[in-house]
């Protein structure tokens, strides 16, 4: 088997993954990632105790133990490039030998879940509702670097998204892909269930208008539009479609629920987005010890 050289995988002095800083003894098998990173101490203020704590720039983990069961919980920064570095240093810890640089035959896959905040789509959507992604839409481009398919790609829905919304060619290649199974049924079944739409920035990408004008002026009304087999787009984020295409192509299981802090078709935000985000942190947390 090749050994992946020095430019490919990159690791610092103390064999740590180069950008989170990791070495694999540092993880749990569920891990729960948050975009801010003054939210991972948030979480694991929750947890009985706290065995890990690394920082690396704005990317922050701590793994200890909730109701006897490991689990760590980590920064991942805004966006889908974000997640890209995250999501790839996280598989390189469980699935690739840091001493021999050498991809691992027997490949373990990672429980991630995504707890974030978005903006609801749809107007019946109250702000602070916890949202379940049952698909994520990628309007971000990210996966159309990587080759492979897998069976949670829905191809047929990115189609008919495309056309409904008389997509540009100049624009990234929308792409649609699944949530884990097995995570959604554990974790988000009594839940608000929807297509999360992930977009590449915050302002044009998503429709706002400060001082420049989105290519695509009623974006977010093409998406409210959009329905697909009885599902709907139920909010928007920055995060989901990259996480739930790397994940799935490297055999991970991959969950996103976010808190709706606004809700775009009524102009609404929430005043107390805290206090929700730790009742859907309690709720994850509870869910996994069992």
């Amino acid at each position: 088997m090749d050994r992946l050289q020095e430019s490919e995988l990159i690791l610092n002095d103390n064999g740590s993954v180069y950008h989170l800083k990791l070495r694999p003894e540092h993880i749990a098998s569920t891990i729960i990632l948050v975009g801010d990173p003054q939210r991972v101490e948030i979480v694991s203020g929750f947890f009985d105790r706290v065995d890990v704590k690394i920082q690396n720039r704005e990317i922050i983990t701590h793994t200890g133990y909730y109701k006897s069961k490991r689990i760590s919980v980590l920064s991942t920064g805004m966006g889908t490039d974000n997640i890209d570095i995250v999501i790839n240093e996280l598989d390189a810890l469980v699935n690739i030998d840091l001493n021999t640089r050498q991809i691992k035959k027997e490949k373990t896959p990672l429980n991630l879940i995504r707890l974030g905040t978005s903006g609801a789509i749809q107007p019946d959507i109250p702000v602070n509702s916890f949202i379940v992604s049952s698909h994520a839409l990628g309007i971000d481009g990210l996966l159309n670097f990587y080759s492979g398919n897998n069976p949670t790609f829905d191809n047929k829905m990115a189609e008919a998204f495309i056309k409904h919304s008389n997509w540009p060619d100049i624009m990234a290649k929308p792409y649609v892909v699944k949530a884990s199974e097995a995570l959604l049924k554990q974790y988000g079944n009594e839940l608000l269930s929807g297509i999360t739409a992930t977009a590449p920035g915050f302002y044009g990408p998503q429709g706002r208008t400060l001082r420049l004008s989105p290519r695509i002026e009623d974006l977010n009304q093409r998406l409210e539009s959009f329905e697909y087999n009885g599902l709907r787009i139920s909010n928007f984020e920055m995060e989901s479609s990259a996480l739930y295409g790397l994940s799935a192509l490297l055999g991970h299981n991959a969950l996103t629920i976010c808190v709706a802090i606004a809700n775009r078709h009524h102009k609404e935000y929430s005043k107390n987005s805290k206090t929700h985000i730790g009742l859907l942190i309690k709720h994850v947390l509870d869910r996994f010890a069992g």
